[in-house]
């Protein structure tokens, strides 16, 4: 526990960043779990808005530093080569 007031508040404030960036990435696993979902059942137009939302949102949590900025274009470069191989079949 802390014990002067700074570490009591940096506590306060960790508690509440902290409660905010799990619903973010939480939102963003969701959006993603859709977009594989569309792209499993076949339609290609659904995946691509799918798509477009979880890039805008990847893009944010990644400008936030809730994920890392790496991270954010690997998935969306993964999921983009997904969709061009599901188009081209």
């Amino acid at each position: 526990m802390p014990n002067s007031l700074s570490a009591k508040k940096r506590l306060r404030q960790n508690i509440v960043r902290r409660a905010r960036n799990r619903t973010v990435k939480s939102s963003l696993r969701t959006q993603l779990r859709k977009v594989r979902e569309t792209l499993a059942g076949g339609d290609i137009e659904k995946t691509e808005q799918e798509f477009r939302l979880v890039a805008i949102g990847l893009d944010r949590a990644a400008s936030k530093s809730i994920i890392h900025p790496n991270r954010a274009g690997r998935i969306k470069s993964r999921l983009q080569n997904q969709i061009k191989v599901a188009k081209q079949a």
